[in-house]
């Protein structure tokens, strides 16, 4: 799935500014998946979303010192979603693979059936079938295949009642509202008038005379020991 563009980014604008378009943005295109992915038929449309859901945790991630602690929720929300749906991104990966790998051994075994049954058999009865040499593969196959099916079916409805819940928090709005700049008057309270600010106090940093040190060595100059008298001016 080929990324919405972003529009009006400021390449003089801020880091936090243009990084809310872009979360914005990503956050639009998750929701846009929702009606389609709803349907479990619909394998595309969730791994579309999954996809989706990636790129904008990976924004919110990157931006999150610009974007502040809202982004970092959000980044986390975000990925249980894109590993919830990866999970059901695998089973609907393997679920086809493990029928076809059925269809092969069973392709194999009817081909082993009919060679041993003679150059012109006039037919076959059930027993002949009883001997194949893939007839033990199938049952661990298709074991796999039913518990594929069945743990994509958990998934997806916990996909489903864990979506309810996000859109039933206002999670989208939440994060937007938690990522913009904070409105006029929610800063630092003023100083109240009429009282004068504290004093400054004692200075906090290294007491002139003495030496500052790190890590136990000294940033003095090296004592080069009493000065040298001046040179005394010849008659």
């Amino acid at each position: 799935m080929k990324a919405r563009k972003v529009s009006q980014l400021d390449p003089d604008g801020t880091l936090a500014d243009n990084a809310r378009r872009i979360a914005a943005m990503r956050l639009e295109e998750v929701r846009s998946f929702a009606p389609r992915a709803f349907d479990p038929s619909e394998v595309e449309a969730l791994h579309d979303m999954r996809i989706a859901a990636k790129r904008l945790r990976y924004v919110l991630e990157i931006t999150g010192p610009a974007l502040g602690p809202y982004a970092r929720q959000g980044a986390s929300t975000a990925k249980k979603l894109q590993d919830l749906l990866g999970e059901i991104h695998d089973c609907d990966v393997m679920l086809p693979r493990v029928h076809a790998h059925i269809d092969r051994l069973r392709a194999e075994d009817a081909t082993w059936v009919r060679q041993a049954a003679g150059s012109r058999p006039k037919d076959l009865t059930p027993s002949a079938a009883r001997d194949t040499p893939n007839r033990a593969r199938y049952r661990g196959l298709e074991a796999l295949a039913v518990y594929l099916s069945a743990r994509r079916a958990v998934l997806f409805d916990r996909f489903l009642r864990e979506w309810e819940t996000l859109e039933g928090s206002g999670f989208a709005a939440r994060l937007m509202e938690g990522i913009s700049p904070e409105p006029a008057g929610m800063g630092p309270e003023p100083a109240t008038p009429g009282l004068d600010p504290d004093p400054p106090g004692p200075s906090l940093g290294p007491d002139p005379g003495s030496a500052s040190e790190i890590g136990g060595s000294s940033l003095s100059p090296p004592d080069t020991g009493p000065a040298a008298p001046p040179d005394e001016a010849g008659p």
